[in-house]
C-alpha cells in the first residue's frame, strides 16, 4: 500500500520543535543575506566595465543560483554570462583566457582564476565570488530566449549550448505549480547538502532535477521530497538528463568520470540517510529523524 504523505507526529508526544519546523528554520538559514545581495550589486558595474574596456560585449546579465532564487548563504557565487561579439575562438580556453585578462587589468590585486566554464573573481579574499562565463550567441532562440555557446565543464571540452533565461523561466514555471514556491526550496536543500558534503556535482543539474521533480507533485513535504529526490538521483545512477525545458542537449551531472564516481557514492549514502530520517519521522521516532537529518546535512541541520 502506498504511504500517505503527512507532517503529523504520533499523538501524545511532546516536542521542542518538529521536523517540519526545523526545515523551516533551516531554509531561513540558507537564504543569502541582504548584505550579500547589496555587496554583489556593488561590483556589477565595475565587472561589466572591465569587460567592456577590452572585449566586444554584446550583453551582460546575471544567471545561476542568485538570479534563480536558489542560492545558498555563504556558498553560492554570483554568476554572470557575458555575451561576446566577433569571431568565436576555436578553443573555449582562449575565450576564458581573454575574459581573465580583461578582468585582471581592472582588478590587479584580486585573485582571478579559470574554473570551467567560468572565470572566477574572488573579491574580499573570496567572501564575494563572481563567476563570469563567456558566451557566444548561436542565433537560435527558445521562444524569446537566446541560446549561447559556453565553455564545456572539463578541460579540453568543446563549447556546449546554454540557455540561462529559458532555464530560469522553466524553474519559475515549476515553482508556480500547486506546490507554490517549493521547487526553489527543494533546490536550496539539495544544494546545501552538495556544499556541506563536498559533492562534485553540477548545481545546475541539481536545480533542473529538483524543478522537474516538483513539477509533477500535487503536494510537497520537505522530509518526504528531499528523500525522494535523492533516491531518484541514486536510482538513475546520476545519469545525464534530457533538458526538461527542451532547449539544449543532455545535461551532465559531473565534469569527469572520477567526479561522477565520488558523487554517486555520496548520493547513495545521502539517500539512505534521508530514507532513515523519513521512516523515523513516519513512525514518530523524532529523535532518530533528527539524528539522520543531521548526518545528511553534515551537522548543520537545526536541533530540536
Amino acid at each position: 500500500m502506498k504511504a500517505v504523505r503527512t507532517t503529523e507526529q504520533i499523538p501524545g508526544r511532546e516536542m521542542a520543535r518538529s521536523v517540519q519546523e526545523s526545515f523551516d528554520v533551516f531554509h531561513g538559514w540558507l537564504v543569502p543575506t541582504e548584505a550579500q545581495r547589496v555587496s554583489g550589486a556593488s561590483h556589477r558595474a565595475s565587472v561589466k566595465n572591465a569587460l567592456e574596456a577590452r572585449l566586444n560585449v554584446q550583453n551582460f546579465f546575471e544567471t545561476g543560483s542568485f538570479s534563480h532564487g536558489t542560492g545558498v548563504r555563504n556558498y553560492s557565487d554570483i554568476d554572470v554570462l557575458v555575451s561576446l561579439g566577433g569571431t568565436k575562438p576555436s578553443s573555449s580556453y582562449t575565450a576564458l583566457t581573454n575574459v581573465k585578462s580583461a578582468l585582471e587589468a581592472r582588478f590587479p590585486l584580486t585573485t582571478i582564476e579559470i574554473r570551467r566554464p567560468a572565470v572566477v573573481v574572488k573579491f574580499a579574499g573570496g567572501y564575494e565570488t563572481w563567476e563570469v562565463i563567456p558566451g557566444f550567441n548561436t542565433g537560435r532562440q527558445s521562444g524569446s530566449h537566446l541560446v549561447y555557446e559556453i565553455p564545456g565543464p572539463a578541460s579540453g571540452d568543446p563549447y556546449i549550448e546554454s540557455a540561462p533565461k529559458a532555464h530560469l523561466a522553466y524553474v519559475n514555471e515549476c515553482n508556480e505549480t500547486p506546490t507554490q514556491g517549493k521547487a526553489k526550496r527543494l533546490a536550496r536543500f539539495i544544494k546545501a547538502w552538495k556544499y556541506y558534503r563536498n559533492v562534485p556535482i553540477s548545481s545546475f543539474y541539481l536545480e533542473m532535477r529538483c524543478a522537474q521533480h516538483v513539477r509533477g507533485l500535487e503536494s510537497y513535504i520537505d522530509v518526504w521530497d528531499v528523500c525522494l529526490l535523492l533516491e531518484k538521483l541514486r536510482d538513475h545512477s546520476l545519469a545525464d538528463m534530457n533538458d526538461p525545458a527542451g532547449v539544449v542537449s543532455r545535461i551532465k551531472p559531473c565534469s569527469s568520470t572520477a567526479n561522477h564516481t565520488d558523487a554517486l557514492s555520496k548520493v547513495t549514502t545521502a539517500a539512505t540517510r534521508a530514507r532513515n530520517a523519513l521512516e523515523a519521522h513516519r513512525a514518530g521516532r523524532t529523535d532518530d529523524a533528527f539524528y539522520y537529518l543531521n548526518l545528511l546535512f553534515a551537522g548543520r541541520f537545526p536541533s530540536r
